[in-house]
C-alpha cells in the first residue's frame, strides 16, 4: 500500500551553565518552548501523497481526479482484480500479515486441536491442490446423491434447511439479530434468497448485455453439472430449467430499494402465520430439519415474495428442484474442490460478472478462506502485533470529537423543530462506539478442523456458525457481539443496537495516519466515523430511536422536511452515469450518500473545533481546511473495471468512489469556502440546489 513519508527530525539543545539575569533566562525559556513547538510541527506530515495528484485538473472542477488522477493514470488494475484502490491495498497488506501469522502458528508445533493448530490445518487443507485435484467432486458426491434421491417436495423443503446448515442458500433463508421492536432480545428474520446472479434485474432486463450474461450463466451451469456427473445434454436441459425457475423467483422478489425499507420489511408473524403464507411449502419439514421447530415467531422481510414462492413451489417439477439444489451445492463448494471446478466458477463470476482476467494467487485465497472460518482467532493475533494502544486512544478522541460536533450541528439545524432536536440528541447520546477489537474473544474449541478435509472444514465451520446463531433465537442480546473481525478493512453501524464499530484493520493510512497532522485524519477516518454516525440519522437509520427500537421520534413536519432533502439528494445521484447507459440508483444508495454527506460535514466541523480558534497549519501548500477535503478524496482512491461498476450499480448500496467524492462535496458549504469555488466551476451548485441535512 502507499506509504506516507515521515520527516525525521533530531533536535539537540545545548544547556549553558553560566549565570544569567532573570531577563536572559526568560528569553532562553521562550526560545526553547518555540523550538520544541517547531520541532513538534515539523515531525507531522500533511498525510497527503502528492505523487498521486493530477495538478492539471482544478479541485474546483474535479476533486477526485485532482487528488487521485496521477495514481489513476499510472496504475494498471492487476489481472487478478476487478478493482484496485485504498481498501484493496490495505486488504493486500493485511493478507500478507495474516499469512505471516498463519505460517508462524503452523510452524510452532502447536498442540493438536489448539487454535494455532486449527489455523495451520485449515490453511494447509486449502493449499493441498494435488489432493483436491485427485478428489475431483468426490467430497460432495454423497450430498449430490442425497439430492438425487429426494422423492417428493416435502423432502425438498427439508433439503433447503439441511443445506442452510452448510452455508448454502435456497429460495429463502433466515438470520438471527436483535428484534427491531424489542432490541434487547434476538429474533429470527426470514428473507428472500437463492438467485445465482447478483440481482433480480440480471434476469429481468432486456438490454443486450444482460442477455449475454444470462447466456453465459446458462453455459456455466451446464458445465458445472457436467463436471459433477451429468451427461452433457441432460446438463444443458437442467441448466435451462434452473434459469427458468430462478427467473420466476426474480419476478416476485422485492427490489433492493424495497428491501432496505425498515418499516415495510418488519412483519412479525407467528410460525402458524408463516406456514399459511407459504401455502403448499411444508414449513414443518423445513423447521424440523433446520433445528428451529420450537421457534414461535419470525420477522418476515418480504411477505409477498414468501406468498408467491409458496404458491409456485409445488408446481415446480421435482427434478427441477433437484437440479437447482445440485447447482447451489456445487456452486457453493466450488472453491474447495478441484482446480477444474474452481476455475470454471471463476471464469463466470470473476471474468464475466466482474471483468477480472485471472484468479488471485492460491495463497491469498487460502488466507481469505482461513480468515472466514477462524476470523477471531486470527484477529486476536493480529491486534497483538499490529494495533498499538496509542492508535486506539487517538481513535477514541476522534470519535468523542465527532459525536460532540454532531450534537452541535443538530442544535444549529434551521429546518428541524426543538422537539425533534431533543430526540435526535438523546439518540446521539446513546451511541456506543467499539474500536479495534472486541473485549471478549469467540471460543472455537468445539470446531473440528482437519488438514486433509477442506470441504469438511467448510461444512463444520458453517455448521459451527449456524448452531451458534440458532442458539440465540429468543435469547437476550449480548452486549458486545461484533459483526466484523478486527482485521477487516471496513466499519459499520447497527441501527437496532445503536452502535458504531471500527475494526483495527481500517485504522491505517490513508484512513488513519498516526504521523499526520489532524486535518487529513479528520477527512479520512474522521469522515468515516461521521459516516457511520450518519447512518443513525439516514433515511432508514433515522427510523430507530436511541435504544434501537423501530419507532418514530419525529414530528410529522420534520419527517416530511427530512424526506424532501433525501429526495433531492437521490435525484442528484440519479444523474450520475459511471459508464455509458448505466446510472447510479439514487434511492438504493441514499443511505450511504446521506452517511457520506453527514460524515464530511461533521468531520470538517470537528476539525475546526479542534483548532480552538487558531489558524490551521499550512502543510504541502494546503490549509488544514483544504486538507480535510483532500483527505476525503484520498480515501476513495479507486480504479475499477466496467463489469464491476455495472454489478455495483445494480446490487450495491454504495455509490462508485468517484461520486462519493465529487457527489458529496458539491453539497458542503465549507468546500466552497476552502477552495473558493465559484459559479462556472464544474463542482459549483447554486445554494438552492445544495442538499443540507445534518
Amino acid at each position: 500500500m502507499r506509504k506516507v513519508s515521515t520527516l525525521a527530525l533530531s533536535v539537540a539543545l545545548a544547556l549553558g551553565v553560566a549565570a544569567c539575569s532573570p531577563q536572559s533566562n526568560q528569553t532562553e525559556n521562550n526560545t526553547t518552548e518555540q523550538t520544541q513547538a517547531d520541532a513538534q510541527q515539523q515531525q507531522l506530515t500533511s498525510g497527503l501523497d502528492m505523487n498521486d495528484f493530477n495538478t492539471s485538473v482544478r479541485p474546483q472542477d474535479d476533486l477526485f481526479t485532482y487528488v487521485n488522477g496521477g495514481w489513476v493514470e499510472r496504475t494498471e488494475i492487476p489481472a487478478d482484480r476487478s478493482r484496485i484502490g485504498s481498501f484493496n491495498e490495505l486488504r493486500d497488506e493485511n493478507q500478507e500479515r495474516l499469512r505471516k501469522i498463519i505460517e508462524t502458528a503452523a510452524a510452532s508445533s502447536p498442540e493438536p486441536g489448539s487454535n494455532a493448530d486449527k489455523i495451520g490445518d485449515f490453511f494447509n487443507s486449502y493449499m493441498d491442490v494435488e489432493r483436491l485435484n485427485s478428489l475431483g467432486y468426490e467430497p460432495i458426491a454423497a450430498d449430490l446423491e442425497a439430492i438425487n434421491k429426494l422423492k417428493n417436495h416435502d423432502q425438498v423443503a427439508a433439503q433447503f434447511a439441511q443445506m442452510a446448515r452448510f452455508g448454502i442458500s435456497s429460495p429463502f433463508g433466515f438470520y438471527v439479530y436483535a428484534d427491531a421492536k424489542n432490541p434487547e432480545m434476538n429474533a429470527m428474520y426470514m428473507s428472500q434468497a437463492g438467485l445465482g446472479l447478483p440481482d433480480r434485474d440480471y434476469y429481468l432486463k432486456d438490454e443486450e448485455k444482460f442477455v449475454e450474461i444470462r447466456e453465459a450463466y446458462t453455459s456455466y451451469m451446464t458445465d458445472m453439472l457436467a463436471l459433477v456427473g451429468y451427461e452433457q445434454d441432460a446438463a444443458k436441459a437442467a441448466a435451462e430449467a434452473v434459469l427458468e425457475l430462478e427467473t420466476k423467483l426474480a419476478e416476485v422478489q422485492w427490489s433492493r430499494v424495497e428491501s432496505r425499507n425498515a418499516d415495510k420489511t418488519y412483519n412479525k408473524k407467528t410460525m402458524d402465520e408463516v406456514k399459511a403464507l407459504l401455502g403448499d411449502f411444508n414449513l414443518g419439514a423445513y423447521t424440523e430439519a433446520a433445528g428451529i421447530a420450537t421457534v414461535q415467531d419470525a420477522v418476515v422481510r418480504q411477505p409477498s415474495y414468501f406468498e408467491s414462492f409458496g404458491a409456485m413451489f409445488a408446481g415446480v417439477p421435482l427434478d427441477t428442484w433437484k437440479h437447482y439444489l445440485s447447482l447451489r451445492l456445487v456452486n457453493g463448494f466450488a472453491g474447495a474442490l478441484s482446480e477444474e471446478i474452481s476455475d470454471r466458477r471463476f471464469a463466470f463470476y470473476g471474468k464475466v460478472l466482474n471483468g477480472t482476467p485471472e484468479q488471485e494467487p492460491r495463497w491469498k485465497r487460502g488466507v481469505s478462506a482461513t480468515d472466514d472460518a477462524l476470523g477471531e482467532v486470527l484477529g486476536q493475533l493480529y491486534v497483538a502485533e499490529y494495533f498499538p494502544p496509542a492508535a486506539k486512544e487517538r481513535m477514541e478522541t476522534l470519535v468523542d470529537n465527532l459525536i460532540k460536533a454532531y450534537g452541535e450541528s443538530i442544535k444549529e439545524l434551521e429546518w428541524m423543530s426543538e422537539e425533534t432536536k431533543q430526540k435526535a440528541l438523546e439518540k446521539l447520546s446513546k451511541f456506543t462506539p467499539y474500536i479495534g477489537y472486541p473485549s471478549e474473544w469467540r471460543d472455537y474449541s468445539a470446531l473440528v478442523v482437519s488438514e486433509d478435509d477442506l470441504v469438511g472444514n467448510y461444512k463444520r465451520s458453517a455448521a459451527f456458525d449456524y448452531q451458534e446463531n440458532i442458539s440465540k433465537i429468543g435469547q437476550p442480546v449480548k452486549e458486545e457481539d461484533w459483526g466484523m473481525t478486527p482485521q477487516t478493512v471496513n466499519a459499520y453501524y447497527s441501527p437496532v443496537r445503536n452502535e458504531i464499530v471500527f475494526p483495527a484493520g481500517i485504522l491505517q493510512p490513508p484512513f488513519f495516519n498516526m504521523n499526520a497532522e489532524d486535518a487529513v485524519n479528520y477527512g479520512g477516518i474522521g469522515a468515516v466515523i461521521g459516516h457511520e454516525i450518519g447512518h443513525g440519522f439516514d433515511d432508514q437509520g433515522s427510523k430507530y430511536d436511541g435504544d434501537g427500537n423501530l419507532q418514530s421520534w419525529w414530528t410529522d413536519a420534520d419527517r416530511e422536511a427530512f424526506d424532501e432533502r433525501g429526495a433531492m439528494l437521490a435525484a442528484q445521484y440519479d444523474l450520475y452515469e459511471p459508464i455509458e447507459g448505466v446510472f447510479v440508483n439514487g434511492k438504493l444508495t441514499l443511505g450511504e450518500n446521506i452517511g457520506d454527506l453527514a460524515g464530511v460535514t461533521i468531520a470538517y466541523k470537528a476539525y475546526k473545533d479542534s483548532l480552538n480558534g487558531e489558524e490551521s497549519p499550512v502543510l504541502d501548500g494546503f490549509t488544514g481546511e483544504q486538507r480535510v477535503f483532500l483527505g476525503w478524496a484520498q480515501v476513495w482512491q479507486t480504479k475499477q473495471r466496467d463489469e464491476y461498476t455495472r454489478n455495483q450499480v445494480l446490487s450495491d448500496p454504495h455509490s462508485p468512489a468517484y461520486y462519493r467524492v465529487n457527489g458529496t462535496v458539491v453539497n458542503v458549504p465549507a468546500f466552497y469556502e476552502a477552495f473558493d469555488v465559484k459559479p462556472g466551476d464544474e463542482l459549483y451548485l447554486p445554494p438552492e440546489e445544495r442538499v443540507t441535512i445534518w
